[in-house]
């Protein structure tokens, strides 16, 4: 009788630690591959390049996509797992306003540079939240905004004032 009642349980713990495997194979599936496949679909970025000038005098250069419909301003950044010590993403609007983003599906933590329509740096954003849904805003309206790895600021020296160069901004006189 204890020998039945054992063969019958442990059957039972095989059948669900299968179906426990199934479902976690499931999950993993879809976080290894579901961004992949909804990247498939994604929309394509130009790519450019884009420097920062400080106004200590250094200049860094980056390889940067650059996101101008608002399906690609959507995308963003989401579900990337890396990003290049010398890339980032530009988001150009079509005028200035008040900019409003958020880290949902986001993983990589990042800089958020607020950039007026001459390519100066109106506001800062450092080490943004991961998947947050947070709000961060720019306290000015701004034409663009770009972002980089966290701690790009901090290590590079940027500040509010420095100036981008890129064909998106029209130089201050």
């Amino acid at each position: 009788m204890i020998r039945r009642y054992i063969s019958i349980h442990s059957g039972y713990t095989r059948a669900a630690m299968a179906f426990a495997a199934l479902v976690a194979l499931g999950v993993l599936w879809g976080t290894i591959v579901g961004p992949t496949m909804a990247q498939r679909n994604a929309p394509r970025f130009e790519q450019s390049t884009l420097t920062i000038q400080t106004r200590a005098g250094a200049v860094h250069s980056f390889k940067i996509e650059i996101a101008r419909t608002p399906e690609q301003m959507a995308l963003g950044l989401m579900y990337r797992r890396r990003l290049a010590a010398d890339a980032g993403m530009l988001f150009v609007h079509d005028r200035l306003q008040r900019v409003r983003m958020w880290m949902k599906n986001t993983y990589i933590p990042l800089d958020m540079l607020f950039v007026g329509a001459d390519g100066r740096i109106l506001d800062l954003k450092q080490r943004t939240v991961p998947r947050s849904l947070a709000v961060i805003a720019s306290k000015k309206p701004v034409l663009a905004v770009f972002e980089v790895n966290a701690g790009t600021v901090s290590r590079l020296g940027i500040g509010i004032g420095d100036r981008l160069d890129h064909r998106a901004f029209t130089p201050s006189k």
